[in-house]
Order: C-alpha cells, then sequence, then structure tokens
C-alpha cells in the first residue's frame, strides 16, 4: 500500500460499533472532525507498514523472508507497525468513549461498571478505564462522562497509575479540560475531548506515513529502475530525490554519517549538526546508509550505520511529520487544546515491541525530578506534544529494540475485524 493509495482510495465501511448507535442522534453538529474511518486507515497503515519493514530488512540483511526473523539490527519500518498499533489503541478508546456518551442520551447509567458494558468495554482494557473512571468520579462527573474519558486510556499503561500521583493528576487533568472543553452539556464536552483525540491520532498517523511512507516506496521504486543490488550509497546521494530535497544537504549529512558513525553516545542533536539540512534530505541519506549497511564489512559496522540511518528518520519524523498533529499554529474549532489533552495522556505511554514493552514511567525513573517535588511523579513533568520531551525517551525505544531485535519482528495483528478493507499493492 502506497501513500498515494491511502490518500486517493475510497473509506471503507465504518467498523461496526460494540452496541448499535442511537439513530435519534446525530454527533454534536460543532464537531468538524470528521473520524467515521479513522480504525480503518489505522489498519491499512499499520499494514503498510509492515510491507515496507520487510522490503527494507530485506535491502540490509540478504537472509531475511517476509513473516520471519532478523539477526540484523531492524531497520525504522519494522519498529513503525508497533507505534502504529499504539495508535490504533488510541483510536479504539475514543471510538469506545464515543459509543458510551451515544448509549447516554436520554438513558443515563447507573453506575461506571453498566457504562462501560454497554459501550463495549471489556478485557484488560475495562480495568485501566474504570479505575480512572472511579477517580473522576471524585470530581463530580457523572457515571457515563466519567466512564467515557477512563475509556480514553483503556489502552494505556495500567501499571503507571498504580501511584496514586499520577492517578490523580491525571484524572485532575482531564476533569479541567473537561470543564474548558466546547459544549452545552457535559456528554457535549466529553465528546469534544474523545474527537479531540480521536483526531489528533489519526492526523499524525497519516502524516507519518504519507511522509516517510510516501518516500519509502518512492525509494524502493528508483531503486528497482537504478539497478537493485547494484545501487551505490553515493548513487543515491546524488541521484535519488524527494520533493524539497537538495542533493548537496544529502551529502553533508551522508558525510557528517560516516565520520559519526561509530561514536558513543550516537548523534541525535541535528539541529545542531546539521542546522541547514532539511529533514527531507535526512531521508535520503537514510537510504544510503542503508545501503551503507547491506554492503558493510562487518556486523558491527552493519548494524551502526542501520542505527544512525534510523535516527535520521526518527528525527525527521518527530521533529517535522507528526509536530503539527500536536501543536497546530491554531485552535482548531470544536477541539479542546491538543497540548493540553497530551499532557494528561502522557505518564501513562507505553509502546509494545512483539513480547517486550517500552514504558515512559521506565524512562523517567533514570532522569533527573525536574520540580524536585515528591507529590507529583517524574512521569507527569514530561508532555509527549513537546519534541524536546520525547525525543529522547524515543531514542531509548529504539535501543531497547536493539536488544530484542528478532523479538521486535512479531508484528502486531489487527485491533479488530475491519470492513471493506482495501489491500493495495
Amino acid at each position: 500500500m502506497s501513500a498515494q493509495d491511502l490518500s486517493s482510495q475510497t473509506p471503507g465501511t465504518p467498523v461496526d460499533a460494540p452496541r448499535p448507535r442511537n439513530i435519534l442522534r446525530a454527533p454534536a453538529r460543532w464537531l468538524v472532525a470528521d473520524t467515521r474511518h479513522s480504525l480503518d486507515t489505522n489498519h491499512r497503515i499499520t499494514r503498510g507498514y509492515i510491507q515496507l519493514a520487510h522490503e527494507m530488512q530485506a535491502l540490509v540483511d540478504p537472509d531475511f523472508r517476509p513473516g520471519g526473523v532478523s539477526r540484523v539490527l531492524g531497520n525504522w519500518f519494522a519498529f513503525a507497525p508497533h507505534a502504529a498499533l499504539v495508535v490504533g489503541k488510541g483510536m479504539l478508546g475514543a471510538h469506545l468513549a464515543r459509543a458510551i456518551i451515544d448509549a447516554a442520551q436520554g438513558e443515563p447509567a447507573p453506575s461506571i461498571q453498566h457504562a462501560l458494558e454497554r459501550g463495549g468495554v471489556s478485557g484488560s482494557d475495562r480495568l485501566v478505564a474504570e479505575k480512572v473512571a472511579d477517580t473522576l468520579r471524585w470530581f463530580g462527573l457523572s457515571h457515563d462522562v466519567a466512564a467515557s474519558l477512563g475509556t480514553l486510556l483503556s489502552g494505556a499503561n495500567l501499571d503507571a497509575l498504580a501511584d496514586p500521583r499520577p492517578l490523580w493528576l491525571t484524572t485532575w487533568r482531564f476533569a479541567r479540560l473537561l470543564h474548558e472543553a466546547p459544549g452545552f452539556t457535559p456528554l457535549e464536552r466529553a465528546e469534544a475531548v474523545a474527537r479531540t483525540l480521536e483526531q489528533l491520532l489519526l492526523d499524525g498517523n497519516v502524516a507519518i506515513y504519507s511522509d516517510i511512507g510516501g518516500a519509502a516506496h518512492q525509494y524502493l521504486e528508483w531503486r528497482k529502475r537504478s539497478g537493485g543490488n547494484a545501487v551505490k550509497p553515493a548513487q543515491v546521494v546524488e541521484g535519488f530525490a524527494l520533493e524539497g530535497t537538495d542533493p548537496d544537504e544529502a551529502r553533508r549529512a551522508w558525510v557528517y554519517a560516516l565520520e559519526h558513525v561509530k561514536d558513543s553516545p550516537r548523534p541525535s542533536d541535528f539541529a545542531s549538526a546539521l542546522p541547514d539540512v532539511s529533514g527531507k534530505s535526512l531521508l535520503v541519506t537514510a537510504f544510503a546508509l542503508y545501503e551503507d549497511a547491506r554492503q558493510a564489512a562487518s556486523a558491527a559496522d552493519r548494524d551502526a550505520l542501520i542505527a544512525f540511518a534510523n535516527n535520521y528518520v526518527a528525527w525527521h519524523e518527530q521533529h517535522n511529520a507528526v509536530q503539527p498533529a500536536f501543536s497546530p499554529p491554531s485552535p482548531l474549532a470544536g477541539e479542546v487544546p491538543r497540548l493540553a489533552l497530551m499532557l494528561a495522556l502522557t505518564p501513562t505511554v507505553r509502546l509494545e515491541l512483539g513480547p517486550i514493552a517500552w514504558e515512559l514511567t521506565d524512562y523517567t525513573a533514570t532522569q533527573k525530578d525536574r520540580d524536585h517535588n515528591f507529590l507529583t511523579s517524574k512521569p507527569t513533568e514530561y508532555n509527549w506534544a513537546f519534541f524536546e520531551d520525547r525525543w529522547p525517551a524515543i531514542l531509548t525505544a529504539f535501543e531497547l529494540g536493539y536488544r530484542h531485535r528478532e523479538e521486535l519482528w512479531a508484528m502486531p495483528r489487527p485491533l479488530i475485524p475491519s470492513l471493506d478493507l482495501i489491500e493495495a499493492g
């Protein structure tokens, strides 16, 4: 599936809600975001990433076969399906939250448990949602509103909320978001919070895949036309172009990488090291480095080149492609502030990499206490929407994946059955 396919194909039939939707009610009219097909889109993107992960890994590891595992360091695209699954879980939480809100129209739930049950929230996700919702009730919220907001965190890291400090501060932040949300009733305001999260995740998911996934498709097509495995790294730097790239910039980034590929720690502050090189040019350079890795004389050299290429791709992903989804230039109609929403969600960030998991709480445990206040836990002092907060943390997630390189290839399965999916080649 290509990025062009994603943007041009007719959306599939929406995923069935856990219960029939209330046909007497439409979403509040002032909610302008159309997220009906977000889960379907996420499914396509995840499948597209898996395909690209296989193709790119075969480039650096001739012994790799799709569906198998690789003992060679994973390329950036091997991590992308796992990150897309996290996004999908957030979308599913928003979808279920709206089901709870829909069921509550004229029929308030007598308990948190009843609200979650008729919204279709079950399994381990329900444990998180119930814990958050029960705490939200202390802020005077109804069962339905508390359950819907709790469901937004249903796919999050339950362990992060075992400490009462992040649990209380997270729920307080959600209660404040609800108070400031647009809408005439608490249910409408809860719907605004849910739709903001779903639209934020959809914007970021599509932006990254269209940008980096689209670049990878272009590169693989160019590579076939240019000689396949006979392609030289310098040929990539000079001959492969994306919109907005400059061969001189790509060449500078390539020379810098080859000079510093064995540095420890691995360079990652490219705004300082390569201030005049665009993110798109870093993408071109990353493909050249993957070619360098394929031709490397030793396994250590190969892995170092792959890791450096991954840093280039990830930098562009986080610094350029996804940042507008977190912090749009102006407030969007019908939404709550995205920065405030991400601040509330940040302590529960968790990335499953096959059978292993990276958690923000583990990362922050190794960092200094920012406010030196025992009453606040370290994860609540970060905001995933800020590049400066998430970039160093993301680098540690890559390192975890590098230490478990074979487990990384346990690719995620679909979250839910999706209807009328178009699998584009």
